[in-house]
């Protein structure tokens, strides 16, 4: 994997750019646009006439206003109790919103999309550009070796499924019981090529979990230690270069489900040592249906090849098939070069904010949250890992008394705040913090802000207090207000479907 290039000599951009050459000068890659302007407060006085007066400008606390633009960032939705209010996105951890810059991106892309590698055209030429250039940009986001390779995926599920058809035959994985449903079960689906795996139960503190993972690596053969870098239950993090040096200490490679990590702390395999990561577009404000696995080439080169199909071989017989090599080997069919065109520029976006403005932002957030959530009384906030370095902005919760899908029912309706309740897709951590009918979690990221947080926390104390100002009904298992008013848009009217879908049983 090569150095992250300058942007000005990106291939992906200099097709583009001469592309549209006739147009308007286009903004480049990797510049964020400078914030909006503080809006004006109803009835405040208006600038007097004349020569403008210097004033000194105090820059926002970090949390205060949103980091980076997000579209929707200031969408009105309807309230059962009339009127609407501005949409709070505190499921960010769910599917983040797409950055502005990335909507403009495609939107720049979109006009030249065509067929990628085999096309003669001049489209299809610019595209195969985005596609390959993009590579090195997410690439450089993670801190790539130069050997490393760039797998186009459509998410961390589908990645970590890729590197789990990778793992030699009768290899074993080890796995701890707090990971997503997306780094438990791929593993599973090998026992065909002789792979194991194992799930051992993490300890209530960091060191003490270490001391697990460093026992069960060292109780048999291990080919891959596959753990999250944050609990995308608890925002806990685990410290990666301590992990990459348990599981080489043992013979064993490392995988990351960055999912959650990538969008929120700066991640460098080259430095931490990890063989493996696995990120998702629709975390990282990118979601038009791309994700990428990066790492090792070896074992990506002798893999099972992903998706059986065109572009991922290199001769094909009646009788016989040579595959191509990582990562065209896993790549077959037609990629999704926009979604692709997205995850780079988010990533360039995210790369470009001043060095640790996100934790900052972030860390601000989930403070205020945790703050204010102590201050409800019958409100719980629930961890996993004692002594975790530190977490991001990810929140989970529960209410004494109150379902938690009601919880997120009159969040969602009486106040316009979206959160996110059930069991995560995390079953057996849920099951080991006691929360088998699950809980609430709110999580913020770069376009949220401190007044999203104070209407939660406001809300809750309403809820608390008084009880919900609606009524409400199990409806298909979710519930949901009755003889609900809101109107809904024609093409997402949640009223017209069959039944609810309930991914993960919760």
């Amino acid at each position: 994997m090569s150095t992250h290039p300058v942007v000005a000599d990106r291939a992906l951009d200099r097709a583009v750019d001469r592309a549209v050459a006739a147009a308007p000068p286009a903004r480049r890659l990797a510049v964020v646009p400078p914030p909006a302007p503080p809006r004006e407060e109803a009835g405040a006085p208006s600038e007097p006439s004349g020569p403008a007066v210097p004033r000194a400008r105090t820059a926002p606390a970090p949390g205060d206003e949103p980091l980076l633009p997000v579209v929707g960032g200031e969408e009105q939705v309807p309230l059962v109790t009339g009127g609407t209010a501005r949409y709070a996105n505190l499921d960010v951890a769910a599917s983040a919103p797409a950055l502005c810059w990335v909507a403009d991106h495609v939107e720049r892309v979109l006009p030249l999309y065509a067929s990628v590698h085999r096309g003669a055209g001049y489209a299809s030429q610019v595209s195969t550009a985005v596609l390959e250039g993009a590579r090195d940009v997410v690439g450089g986001f993670v801190g790539a070796r130069a050997d490393d390779v760039v797998v186009w995926t459509r998410s961390t599920t589908d990645a970590l499924a890729v590197l789990a058809g990778c793992v030699p035959d009768g290899g074993s994985v080890l796995v701890l019981d707090l990971e997503h449903h997306a780094n438990l079960l791929p593993w599973r689906t090998q026992g065909h090529r002789g792979v194991t795996s194992r799930v051992v139960e993490a300890a209530p503190t960091l060191e003490g979990t270490l001391a697990v993972l460093a026992d069960a690596l060292a109780a048999e053969p291990t080919s891959l230690l596959a753990v999250t870098g944050a609990s995308n239950v608890t925002g806990e993090e685990l410290p990666l270069r301590r992990l990459a040096d348990l599981a080489h200490a043992a013979g064993a490679r490392l995988a990351v489900d960055a999912a959650q990590l990538a969008p929120h702390r700066a991640v460098d395999v080259a430095r931490d040592g990890v063989d493996w990561v696995a990120l998702s577009g629709h975390k990282l404000y990118a979601p038009f249906g791309a994700g990428a696995l990066v790492g090792r080439r070896d074992w990506l080169d002798d893999g099972t090849p992903y998706l059986a199909g065109g572009g991922a071989v290199a001769e094909v017989g009646v009788d016989d098939v040579r595959w191509a090599a990582a990562p065209a080997r896993h790549e077959g069919g037609t990629p999704n070069v926009l979604g692709v065109a997205a995850l780079a520029a988010a990533c360039d976006a995210l790369q470009a904010l001043a060095g640790g403005a996100l934790e900052a932002h972030e860390r601000a957030l989930r403070e205020r949250l945790v703050d204010g959530l102590a201050g409800v009384p019958g409100v719980r906030v629930h961890h996993s890992l004692e002594g975790a370095p530190s977490a991001i902005g990810v929140v989970t919760f529960t209410v004494d008394g109150v379902a938690p899908g009601l919880v997120a029912a009159v969040l969602s309706a009486e106040h316009g705040i979206g959160v996110r309740d059930g069991r995560f897709c995390a079953h057996p951590l849920l099951e080991r913090l006691g929360l088998r009918e699950g809980a609430v979690r709110a999580s913020v990221g770069v376009g949220s802000r401190a007044d999203d947080v104070d209407r939660l926390v406001a809300a809750l104390r309403a809820l608390v207090a008084e009880g919900p100002g609606w009524e409400y009904a199990l409806v298909e298992g979710r519930w949901a207000p009755v003889d609900d008013p809101r109107p809904w848009p024609e093409w997402g009217d949640p009223t017209a479907r069959a039944a609810a879908a309930r991914p993960c049983g919760g």
